[in-house]
């Protein structure tokens, strides 16, 4: 596939995960998702729900130990718990909800297209696209791609 030069390497990637998200979710409702589809499902909507209370402990305790999470498509990942615990706090006490507009699983993969809402801070809302891998039960992995975000 050939980048048009007006599309920069980070607007490309962020278009092709929205796509890929859009193809791959058409085709989750043709099939059912399995028991451990259903239980990693599970816990990324907990683990969004979870947001607006604002116990660090608490969404940390979502992760692995070696878990890592990118807030967007152009920043590096924080790695391992504390890590990870360390940027969540940034910006925590500015969250008023994950709102999960539609998610799709495969395996250990769970995609949610949200919109998360924040009080105060440089963000009104943040429209994208969070791809989780999940092992035993724990996000190993939580990536987010940014669609839209509506600025203070």
């Amino acid at each position: 596939m050939t980048i048009p030069p007006t599309l920069d390497r980070r607007s490309f990637l962020a278009a092709s995960a929205t796509t890929a998200f859009v193809a791959l979710s058409s085709q989750a409702s043709a099939a059912d998702l399995t028991e451990a589809e259903r239980a990693n499902v599970k816990i990324v909507n907990d683990f969004c729900a979870t947001w607006p209370s604002h116990d660090i402990d608490k969404l940390v305790s979502f992760f692995a130990e070696d878990g890592s999470y990118r807030v967007t498509e152009t920043s590096q990942p924080a790695k391992g718990r504390e890590a990870v615990a360390a940027r969540i706090k940034g910006f925590l006490d500015q969250v008023q909800r994950f709102e999960v507009l539609d998610t799709f699983a495969r395996g250990p993969m769970v995609i949610n297209e949200r919109i998360d809402r924040f009080s105060g801070g440089r963000l009104k809302s943040w429209h994208g696209v969070g791809v989780f891998f999940l092992k035993d039960g724990k996000i190993v992995e939580w990536y987010d791609y940014t669609i839209a975000a509506e600025r203070t």
